[in-house]
Protein backbone atom coordinates (compact mmCIF):
# COMPACT_ATOMS: atom_id res chain seq x y z
CA UNK A 1 0.00 0.00 0.00
CA UNK A 2 2.64 2.30 1.13
CA UNK A 3 4.45 1.59 -2.23
CA UNK A 4 1.28 2.60 -4.48
CA UNK A 5 0.46 5.69 -2.70
CA UNK A 6 3.78 6.68 -2.62
CA UNK A 7 3.39 6.55 -6.77
CA UNK A 8 0.34 8.23 -6.49
CA UNK A 9 2.08 11.01 -4.86
CA UNK A 10 4.89 11.10 -7.41
CA UNK A 11 2.06 11.20 -10.42
CA UNK A 12 -0.17 13.73 -8.54
CA UNK A 13 2.02 15.90 -6.19
CA UNK A 14 -0.97 18.38 -5.52
CA UNK A 15 -3.27 15.55 -4.57
CA UNK A 16 -4.71 15.51 -1.39
CA UNK A 17 -4.87 12.13 1.02
CA UNK A 18 -8.11 11.67 0.37
CA UNK A 19 -7.96 12.10 -3.60
CA UNK A 20 -4.84 9.59 -3.48
CA UNK A 21 -7.04 7.12 -1.70
CA UNK A 22 -9.21 7.10 -4.46
CA UNK A 23 -6.81 6.77 -7.47
CA UNK A 24 -5.53 3.58 -5.39
CA UNK A 25 -6.78 0.18 -6.97
CA UNK A 26 -10.28 -1.23 -5.07
CA UNK A 27 -8.16 -3.62 -3.14
CA UNK A 28 -5.67 -0.99 -1.54
CA UNK A 29 -7.72 1.51 -0.66
CA UNK A 30 -7.62 2.21 3.31
CA UNK A 31 -10.08 4.04 5.39
CA UNK A 32 -9.54 7.77 5.21
CA UNK A 33 -8.15 7.81 8.96
CA UNK A 34 -5.70 5.23 8.04
CA UNK A 35 -4.59 6.23 4.42
CA UNK A 36 -3.47 9.64 6.60
CA UNK A 37 -1.65 8.30 9.28
CA UNK A 38 0.33 6.17 6.41
CA UNK A 39 1.09 9.75 4.56
CA UNK A 40 2.10 11.54 7.91
CA UNK A 41 4.26 8.57 8.51
CA UNK A 42 6.14 8.16 5.26
CA UNK A 43 6.46 12.13 4.37
CA UNK A 44 3.40 11.88 1.66
CA UNK A 45 1.37 14.50 3.04
CA UNK A 46 0.60 17.43 0.49
CA UNK A 47 2.81 20.34 1.12
CA UNK A 48 0.38 23.61 1.40
CA UNK A 49 1.39 26.66 0.06
CA UNK A 50 -0.35 29.86 1.00
CA UNK A 51 -1.28 31.97 -1.94
CA UNK A 52 -0.94 35.48 -1.68
CA UNK A 53 -3.29 38.80 -3.42
CA UNK A 54 -1.31 40.56 -5.72
CA UNK A 55 -4.04 43.52 -6.37
CA UNK A 56 -4.11 46.97 -4.19
CA UNK A 57 -7.04 49.26 -3.15
CA UNK A 58 -7.36 52.43 -5.00
CA UNK A 59 -8.33 54.54 -2.57
CA UNK A 60 -9.76 57.21 -5.40
CA UNK A 61 -12.40 54.53 -6.37
CA UNK A 62 -15.55 53.51 -4.96
CA UNK A 63 -16.20 50.34 -3.59
CA UNK A 64 -18.66 48.06 -3.85
CA UNK A 65 -21.03 46.22 -1.55
CA UNK A 66 -19.98 42.80 0.08
CA UNK A 67 -23.14 40.88 -1.07
CA UNK A 68 -21.95 37.76 -0.65
CA UNK A 69 -20.73 37.98 3.29
CA UNK A 70 -17.96 34.50 3.29
CA UNK A 71 -21.17 32.56 1.56
CA UNK A 72 -18.80 30.87 -1.42
CA UNK A 73 -21.99 28.46 -2.14
CA UNK A 74 -25.10 28.68 -5.17
CA UNK A 75 -27.75 26.61 -6.23
CA UNK A 76 -27.61 27.77 -9.68
CA UNK A 77 -25.39 28.26 -12.67
CA UNK A 78 -24.80 31.98 -12.76
CA UNK A 79 -25.59 33.23 -10.09
CA UNK A 80 -22.36 34.06 -7.46
CA UNK A 81 -19.14 34.47 -9.32
CA UNK A 82 -15.45 34.93 -7.84
CA UNK A 83 -12.72 36.34 -9.27
CA UNK A 84 -9.16 37.27 -8.55
CA UNK A 85 -5.75 37.90 -10.21
CA UNK A 86 -2.65 36.42 -9.96
CA UNK A 87 0.78 36.18 -11.01
CA UNK A 88 4.18 33.99 -12.11
CA UNK A 89 7.43 34.87 -13.96
CA UNK A 90 8.68 33.83 -16.40
CA UNK A 91 12.28 34.38 -18.38
CA UNK A 92 10.45 37.28 -20.69
CA UNK A 93 8.56 38.71 -17.64
CA UNK A 94 5.70 38.22 -15.79
CA UNK A 95 2.07 36.88 -16.83
CA UNK A 96 -1.35 37.76 -14.99
CA UNK A 97 -3.94 35.45 -15.10
CA UNK A 98 -7.20 36.58 -14.22
CA UNK A 99 -10.24 33.68 -13.33
CA UNK A 100 -13.47 33.90 -12.59
CA UNK A 101 -14.75 31.25 -11.11
CA UNK A 102 -19.39 30.06 -10.83
CA UNK A 103 -19.63 28.91 -6.84
CA UNK A 104 -21.97 26.44 -8.57
CA UNK A 105 -19.71 24.24 -9.75
CA UNK A 106 -16.50 25.18 -9.29
CA UNK A 107 -16.00 25.95 -12.93
CA UNK A 108 -13.85 28.40 -13.92
CA UNK A 109 -16.08 30.00 -16.23
CA UNK A 110 -13.79 32.64 -17.29
CA UNK A 111 -10.06 33.43 -17.84
CA UNK A 112 -7.75 35.99 -19.13
CA UNK A 113 -4.08 36.00 -19.60
CA UNK A 114 -1.99 39.09 -20.34
CA UNK A 115 1.68 40.77 -19.83
CA UNK A 116 -0.11 43.30 -17.66
CA UNK A 117 -1.95 43.81 -14.87
CA UNK A 118 -4.69 46.19 -16.15
CA UNK A 119 -8.58 46.74 -16.42
CA UNK A 120 -8.61 45.14 -19.16
CA UNK A 121 -7.06 41.69 -17.84
CA UNK A 122 -10.41 41.59 -16.19
CA UNK A 123 -12.89 42.87 -18.82
CA UNK A 124 -11.59 40.24 -20.89
CA UNK A 125 -12.33 37.34 -18.59
CA UNK A 126 -16.18 38.93 -17.97
CA UNK A 127 -16.60 38.65 -21.31
CA UNK A 128 -15.05 35.21 -22.01
CA UNK A 129 -17.61 33.98 -19.10
CA UNK A 130 -20.22 35.78 -20.37
CA UNK A 131 -20.07 34.32 -23.56
CA UNK A 132 -19.36 31.09 -22.40
CA UNK A 133 -22.76 31.18 -20.19
CA UNK A 134 -24.42 32.25 -23.44
CA UNK A 135 -25.34 35.48 -22.20
CA UNK A 136 -27.56 34.39 -19.64
CA UNK A 137 -26.55 36.39 -16.64
CA UNK A 138 -28.68 38.78 -15.60
CA UNK A 139 -28.16 39.60 -11.53
CA UNK A 140 -24.92 37.61 -11.74
CA UNK A 141 -22.78 38.29 -8.44
CA UNK A 142 -19.21 39.19 -9.65
CA UNK A 143 -17.43 39.13 -6.25
CA UNK A 144 -13.62 40.10 -5.82
CA UNK A 145 -11.30 41.77 -3.35
CA UNK A 146 -10.61 45.91 -3.39
CA UNK A 147 -7.94 45.97 -6.37
CA UNK A 148 -7.95 49.09 -8.78
CA UNK A 149 -8.46 46.36 -11.57
CA UNK A 150 -12.12 45.21 -10.26
CA UNK A 151 -12.76 48.73 -9.38
CA UNK A 152 -11.84 50.69 -12.56
CA UNK A 153 -14.66 52.20 -14.76
CA UNK A 154 -14.19 49.93 -17.48
CA UNK A 155 -15.16 46.80 -15.36
CA UNK A 156 -17.96 48.81 -14.11
CA UNK A 157 -19.56 49.46 -17.31
CA UNK A 158 -18.63 45.66 -18.34
CA UNK A 159 -21.12 44.74 -15.65
CA UNK A 160 -23.49 46.87 -16.25
CA UNK A 161 -23.76 46.14 -19.97
CA UNK A 162 -24.29 42.57 -18.74
CA UNK A 163 -27.20 43.42 -16.17
CA UNK A 164 -24.39 42.24 -13.33
CA UNK A 165 -23.40 43.56 -10.54
CA UNK A 166 -20.13 43.91 -7.91
CA UNK A 167 -19.38 42.48 -5.20
CA UNK A 168 -16.45 43.27 -2.94
CA UNK A 169 -14.65 42.26 0.29
CA UNK A 170 -13.18 43.44 3.17
CA UNK A 171 -9.64 45.25 2.97
CA UNK A 172 -7.29 42.82 4.28
CA UNK A 173 -9.58 39.62 4.78
CA UNK A 174 -8.22 36.85 2.91
CA UNK A 175 -11.50 35.13 4.05
CA UNK A 176 -13.76 36.82 1.89
CA UNK A 177 -12.34 35.56 -1.64
CA UNK A 178 -11.05 32.08 -0.28
CA UNK A 179 -12.83 30.00 -2.53
CA UNK A 180 -10.94 31.69 -5.33
CA UNK A 181 -7.95 31.66 -3.73
CA UNK A 182 -7.76 27.90 -3.03
CA UNK A 183 -7.99 27.57 -7.07
CA UNK A 184 -4.82 29.42 -7.55
CA UNK A 185 -3.14 27.39 -5.07
CA UNK A 186 -3.96 24.22 -7.04
CA UNK A 187 -2.77 26.08 -10.18
CA UNK A 188 0.17 27.27 -8.40
CA UNK A 189 1.08 23.33 -7.10
CA UNK A 190 0.10 21.79 -10.49
CA UNK A 191 1.32 24.79 -13.08
CA UNK A 192 3.35 27.22 -11.80
CA UNK A 193 6.14 26.03 -9.79
CA UNK A 194 6.64 22.78 -11.40
CA UNK A 195 9.58 24.19 -13.57
CA UNK A 196 10.67 27.35 -14.91
CA UNK A 197 9.21 29.15 -17.64
CA UNK A 198 10.77 30.09 -20.54
CA UNK A 199 8.18 32.28 -22.58
CA UNK A 200 5.05 33.47 -21.53
CA UNK A 201 3.38 31.81 -24.42
CA UNK A 202 4.80 28.64 -23.02
CA UNK A 203 3.27 29.45 -19.63
CA UNK A 204 -0.12 30.54 -20.70
CA UNK A 205 -0.66 27.09 -22.73
CA UNK A 206 0.40 25.04 -19.95
CA UNK A 207 -1.79 27.18 -17.59
CA UNK A 208 -4.93 26.79 -19.92
CA UNK A 209 -4.60 23.04 -20.87
CA UNK A 210 -4.53 22.23 -17.00
CA UNK A 211 -7.74 24.18 -16.05
CA UNK A 212 -9.80 23.05 -19.72
CA UNK A 213 -8.29 19.53 -19.35
CA UNK A 214 -7.53 18.48 -15.87
CA UNK A 215 -9.38 20.69 -13.49
CA UNK A 216 -12.64 20.62 -15.28
CA UNK A 217 -12.79 17.21 -16.54
CA UNK A 218 -10.50 15.06 -14.47
CA UNK A 219 -9.87 17.18 -10.49
CA UNK A 220 -12.71 15.14 -8.25
CA UNK A 221 -13.89 17.55 -5.71
CA UNK A 222 -15.17 16.40 -2.72
CA UNK A 223 -17.38 19.49 -2.61
CA UNK A 224 -18.85 18.64 -5.69
CA UNK A 225 -20.03 14.42 -4.11
CA UNK A 226 -16.47 13.66 -6.16
CA UNK A 227 -17.68 14.79 -9.54
CA UNK A 228 -16.04 16.83 -11.63
CA UNK A 229 -16.99 20.59 -12.64
CA UNK A 230 -18.47 19.62 -16.25
CA UNK A 231 -20.09 16.43 -14.32
CA UNK A 232 -21.27 18.13 -11.91
CA UNK A 233 -22.77 21.16 -14.35
CA UNK A 234 -24.02 18.11 -16.49
CA UNK A 235 -26.16 16.56 -13.90
CA UNK A 236 -27.29 19.37 -11.78
CA UNK A 237 -28.53 21.18 -15.01
CA UNK A 238 -31.17 20.69 -17.87
CA UNK A 239 -29.82 20.64 -21.11
CA UNK A 240 -30.81 23.50 -21.92
CA UNK A 241 -29.41 25.25 -18.98
CA UNK A 242 -25.82 24.01 -19.65
CA UNK A 243 -23.37 26.19 -21.15
CA UNK A 244 -20.87 25.25 -23.85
Amino acid sequence: MVSALKKVRNEHPAYGVRSMIEALPERLKPSYGKGYIICREYGLLQKRRKPHGITKANPKALPAEDLVKGDFKSETPNTKWLTDITEHRTREGKVYLCAIKDVFSNRIVGWSIDSRMKARLVVAAIEMAVARRDGDVAGCILHSDRGSQFRARKVHRTLTRHQMVGSMGQVGSAGDNAAMESFFALLQKNVLDRQSWATRDELRIEIVTWIERTYHRRRRQAALGRLTPIEYETIMTTPAAQAA
